[in-house]
């Protein structure tokens, strides 16, 4: 009998919680169970306050759980020190948002090479020409030299994703990356996360209140008071 294929697994969460302790402590995640593996793209959608951005930071080992247990591409978070936490996040996990965060002193292939930039001070010229050709086929070849100031909306975001898979990462976390764009664009948005997960064998996270993006992915997760259901 044939070995059973092993999953490649990007995040592997179990029994993931989250209090806010103040005056009267809160618990916003309940002992969230979760597998995303290679390749994946998962949509998440809940209400507002349901526990959504606070599971995807702990994702992005931006925040740490109160109890439970994260792998992102095999590293324990809990006992990850912030060296490490740092190295994962600059190497493993790629970050798009809702608003673009690109830096206006910086042009748009700049912007879109900052995570190189951080980690060689000058970027490896190998890089810089992947970067430049990726710019170019999401439609930004004559942008390059352009601040975010004279960008649209959707060529600033367009930048932002392109910025998210510098370091090659494993994960994309992506927290409502249409939601400050019109109809058209977000369709053209969602279409090159789609793309671009097909091609790279990145696993994408998408946090979205978009119900059609939604039922686009792989997999529909829904988390609901702090517990996470699988479809709608």
């Amino acid at each position: 009998m044939a070995e059973p294929t092993k999953v490649d697994l990007v995040v592997d969460a179990v029994g993931l919680r989250k209090t806010y302790f103040g005056a009267r402590p809160l618990e916003v995640l309940h002992g969230i169970d979760l597998r995303i593996a290679a390749g994946e793209f998962v949509a998440i959608i809940g209400q507002s306050g349901s526990g959504k951005s606070t599971l995807l930071n702990i994702l992005g080992a931006l925040d740490r759980p109160t109890d439970g247990t994260v792998r992102i591409d095999g590293v324990d978070l809990a006992t990850a020190d912030e060296d490490r936490l740092a190295e994962l996040r600059n190497h493993s996990i790629g970050f798009v948002f809702q608003f673009h965060f690109l830096l206006d002193e910086f042009t748009c292939l700049e912007n879109a090479l900052m995570p190189l930039a951080i980690e060689h001070g000058v970027p490896p010229a190998e890089d810089v020409e992947r970067i430049t050709e990726l710019l170019r086929r999401v439609g930004l070849g004559d942008r390059l030299r352009n601040r975010p100031s004279m960008l649209s909306g959707g060529e600033a975001q367009r930048t932002a994703i392109v910025r998210a898979l510098a370091n090659r990462p494993r994960l994309v976390l992506a927290d409502e990356p249409t939601g400050n764009l019109d109809s058209k664009t977000t369709t053209e948005v969602y279409a090159l996360l789609r793309e671009l997960n097909q091609e790279t064998g990145v696993a994408f996270v998408m946090v979205t209140h978009n119900d059609d993006l939604a039922a686009q992915a792989d997999r529909i997760l829904r988390i609901e008071d702090g517990s996470l259901f699988e479809g709608r």
